[in-house]
């Protein structure tokens, strides 16, 4: 079936409280989708945040951003009073996320929210724990001790709470016993808020399509929780950490940073990539669809020595390829994955993707190379795929246009037929909509024809990300209409 949907971090809807949250403005977001004929929403991951403030480096593979727990509708539970949060600071631009105000504020107003729930618990609050405890007890812990270490990474701890020795982790349970509380309970109520809006969306026919990074952050609970299943040498350091080789867009290569994985134990457990089937199964119950990030990992991945400082020394190595997806098939059936598939790829890639069935991606923006006839080329697509006109690494249509050089520039107004006074960032969309892909996703962005401002993401950069905003007055009925109107000319409403 033919289909579309649009990409928007919960992160930059519209709010009065420094971040996009699940209240309100999530709500009118889904109206909007619906009035829109759109049929998925796609998010950026929604794990809690550290260093950077990026989604793909979290605290938890398994954990809720607190950021995005809506104070108003504390209010309304009766867990905050207006003054708890009316007065404060949240940011000083409404369009432009500011981490550190949120950062100093908002757990002391979550805490208050904490301290009335635990006054009379819920009885589903006891049902979200026994459901989650198999991670959030781990993590509520880990938490608290980074809070009693001044956010030091974990490996910093003393010994016995670095390597989790049982002394030490019981006698911190019992001295961290608010902090581990306040952390269960902050999931429990970001879960309880996304739980309501999923359904509403899921009511009003739009699917959420989530964002699973391949890997998860060394300073996080999955690591210190887990260290077994990572690449870790007898100090629990990594041995060698992920990222990408050297490219035109980058000399140095990335330099992510994460542990990898200890894949060859993995494999060989009672039941294989234990860990991995509960990261799967919990992301089932939060999303519709899942976007895996970096799918070619998984076929093989780069492993760069650990303390180097550019991606430089870099070596490929073999992933667990169609045997892990075999294990995960057994387990859950046929997966709704969309493989993040980008990038230089070879021929054992190609061949994982076939084999899965999964759809791939073709964004647009990298279409148009002067020296080569690319597959993201309109003409060059297949039904089983998901075309988008950029990601959030991307910058906006309109901030691509105004960089293109006069070159590939003209290459593209040809092929599209953009004519002087056309619209290039519809003409664009347009040539997505119009492609054979069974799914097409934009960014809301282009869509609005915002220009660099909107960038969420420039890659290997630090700063700057993770911050643009829509303001409410883009979200209209008159682009809702104008969105109906082109999903519907393409085919693209829901049956």
């Amino acid at each position: 079936m033919r289909s579309s949907g649009i990409l928007l971090p919960i992160f930059s809807l519209p709010s009065e409280h420094g971040i996009g949250t699940l209240g309100k403005a999530a709500y009118n977001f889904v109206d909007f989708l619906e009035s829109a004929g759109q049929t998925y929403w796609q998010i950026l991951p929604l794990g809690p945040t550290s260093f950077g403030d990026s989604p793909y480096q979290s605290f938890s593979a398994f954990a809720g951003n607190p950021y995005f727990i809506d104070l108003d509708l504390l209010k309304k539970e009766g867990l905050l009073y207006e003054e708890d949060y009316s007065d404060i600071t949240w940011c000083e631009d409404k369009h432009i996320i500011n981490y550190e105000l949120l950062y100093n504020n908002r757990f002391k107003v979550l805490y208050k929210a904490f301290l009335r729930l635990k006054e009379n618990l819920p009885k589903d609050y006891f049902e979200f724990y026994e459901k989650n405890k198999f991670w959030l007890r781990d993590y509520a812990l880990f938490m608290a001790l980074k809070d009693a270490n001044g956010g030091a990474s974990w490996n910093l701890w003393e010994k016995d709470l670095k390597i989790r020795k049982g002394e030490a982790i019981k006698k911190a349970e019992e001295e961290h016993k608010d902090k581990i509380d306040f952390y269960i309970a902050i999931n429990y109520l970001f879960q309880k808020q996304w739980s309501a809006l999923k359904d509403y969306a899921n009511k009003k026919r739009i699917k959420i399509i989530g964002d699973m990074p391949i890997y998860v952050a060394f300073d996080s609970a999955d690591v210190w929780a887990n260290p077994e299943q990572f690449s870790l040498d007898k100090n629990l350091m990594p041995k060698s950490v992920a990222g990408c080789p050297p490219d035109d867009f980058c000399e140095d290569g990335q330099l992510w940073g994460n542990p990898l994985y200890n894949w060859a134990k993995m494999k060989k457990e009672t039941n294989p990539y234990n860990w991995w089937c509960k990261r799967i199964s919990h992301s089932l119950k939060i999303y519709d669809l899942i976007r895996i990030d970096h799918f070619r990992g998984f076929e093989a991945y780069y492993s760069i020595p650990f303390g180097d400082k550019t991606a430089k020394n870099g070596v490929w190595k073999k992933g667990p390829g169609l045997h892990f997806f075999k294990c995960l098939k057994e387990t859950f059936g046929q997966l709704p994955i969309i493989a993040e598939d980008l990038g230089t790829l070879t021929e054992g890639v190609y061949k994982l993707l076939h084999n899965t069935g999964f759809p791939g991606m073709k964004v647009l923006q990298f279409a148009f190379s002067t020296d080569e006839e690319s597959e993201y080329l309109p003409h060059n697509h297949i039904k089983n795929c998901v075309v988008y006109t950029g990601t959030h690494d991307n910058d906006t249509l309109k901030g691509w246009e105004q960089t293109l050089d006069l070159e590939t520039l003209a290459y593209v107004k040809k092929y599209l037929n953009i004519n002087e006074g056309d619209d290039f960032n519809w003409s664009v969309i347009k040539a997505a909509f119009s492609s054979v892909a069974d799914t097409v996703i934009i960014p809301l962005q282009d869509f609005c024809s915002v220009d660099s401002t909107g960038r969420i993401n420039t890659p290997a950069t630090l700063g700057d990300n993770w911050q643009w905003r829509v303001s409410s007055t883009y979200l209209n009925d008159w682009l809702s209409n104008l969105i109906y109107k082109t999903t519907k000319l393409y085919s693209r409403l829901p049956e």
